[in-house]
């Protein structure tokens, strides 16, 4: 995720930072430009046609889609935020409550060792969450220090869950947690798996595909249009007009298209991994 200071104007307007949708739009805008060309050469030097032609009442369709247009991107993006944002709340839960956790186990427990145990594998479950939600590997040091044998198809952060609920249940057997200390600490360890449902709901549920082909289809008609409205009026000038419409347009739906999937690499995701690594450092402190 990028890091910035949201008042600095001009840094913002005279800086292409690589996640920046010019950089990604750059080759359809050339391909947009010779498009416009070309239609502005056949309407004005080559055919000549005159403002009398009907196809300047093209103009009357473009006001009225251009309505339409802008409410399917309202939509579209304020969906793609709700779900980035969404993403958010649920990692947000994970560090509270993986302090609460650890602040309730450290006043509980009495033996370093038990706790050198809850100092390791509460931080990992983030840890193994942050990769699973990327689909990357998991690395099994933690497993391989306890000697549990795993089976590396099964779903990793349910299995770190199960070691934790293992060892508090062997805690509970030995006297060391009572029944009400246990019921105390259960909602904090039934959340991580809450948690990780709600993450894998955001990432295995995208946007409809048949409402995503249709506003892409929909933006690149309106576009292509754009030059047989504008060139009696502009001339030559529909060529920067059209390529700033389909800037604005195609740039919204790219955003959108990005924060809609918020646990992956993009610039613009959530920093999972960063979140993993101070819920690691709060729980060192507590533990």
């Amino acid at each position: 995720m990028i890091s910035y200071n949201p008042k600095e104007w001009f840094t913002f307007i005279f800086r292409f930072h690589k996640a920046d949708t010019f950089r990604k739009l750059f080759p359809l805008i050339i391909g947009i430009s010779i498009y416009c060309f070309v239609i502005d050469y056949l309407v004005i030097d080559y055919f000549q046609l005159t403002e009398d032609n009907h196809l300047k009442n093209i103009t009357i369709m473009h006001s009225m889609l251009g309505f339409v247009i802008s409410l399917l991107l309202v939509f579209r993006t304020n969906t793609a935020y709700d779900r980035w944002w969404e993403g958010r709340k649920q990692w947000g839960s994970l560090v509270n409550n993986s302090r609460n956790l650890a602040l309730k186990l450290s006043a509980i427990l009495i033996e370093k060792e038990d706790k050198l145990f809850f100092k390791k594998t509460i931080p990992y479950y983030a840890h193994v969450l942050n990769l699973h939600l990327k689909d990357q590997r998991i690395n099994q040091e933690l497993f391989e220090e306890y000697n549990i044998n795993i089976e590396h198809k099964k779903h990793k952060p349910n299995q770190v869950v199960k070691l934790l609920l293992k060892k508090i249940n062997e805690l509970q057997k030995e006297n060391k947690i009572s029944g009400e200390q246990l019921i105390y600490i259960n909602s904090e360890l039934t959340s991580f798996t809450d948690i990780c449902g709600a993450c894998e709901r955001i990432k295995n549920t995208p946007i409809p595909f048949s409402y995503s082909v249709f506003l892409k289809k929909f933006i690149f008609f309106y576009v292509m249009t754009l030059p047989f409205g504008y060139v009696f009026n502009l001339g030559y000038y529909t060529i920067p007009v059209v390529i700033f419409i389909f800037y604005v347009l195609a740039s919204l739906e790219l955003i959108a298209e990005e924060i809609e999937e918020p646990f992956g690499n993009d610039e613009n995701d959530l920093p999972t991994a960063r979140i993993a690594e101070n819920i690691k450092k709060n729980i060192e402190e507590i533990l």
